[in-house]
């Protein structure tokens, strides 16, 4: 099932992990039968979001304009990048090229950490 990604984090939010230590995987929570996201950073540059994906979320096929490196913190999910499925688990990653179509199912409820660059 697909679902609308929900943001739980302010803007502001994020400026109070800045010179601090935080435990990654602890700064988003799992939703039930939702994605919920976190941004960590927002540059004009680039953006580093969390990712919480309950099982069998996901989201549809899509493209971005920017290369987006996944890093898989939990779980296990199945990314599909231009018809080509990749099984990545916990600790394991894969960079989603730009402009080419890609979709993500979450085989368990797994997190992610998507960074993508801009420039």
């Amino acid at each position: 099932m697909l679902s609308k990604v929900k943001n739980k984090m302010p803007k502001k939010e994020a400026e109070t992990l800045t010179a601090k230590v935080s435990e990654l995987s602890g700064l988003i929570d799992y939703q039930e039968g939702s994605v919920v996201s976190r941004t960590i950073i927002d540059k004009k540059t680039g953006t580093v979001t969390m990712f919480a994906f309950d099982e069998n979320q996901g989201l549809s096929e899509h493209t971005a304009p920017y290369d987006a490196m996944v890093y898989v913190l939990e779980g296990e999910v199945e990314i599909t990048i231009s018809g080509k499925p990749l099984r990545l688990r916990q600790g394991e990653i894969t960079i989603m090229p730009a402009n080419e179509p890609h979709a993500l199912t979450a085989k368990t409820k797994f997190k992610m950490l998507l960074t993508m660059i801009k420039s």
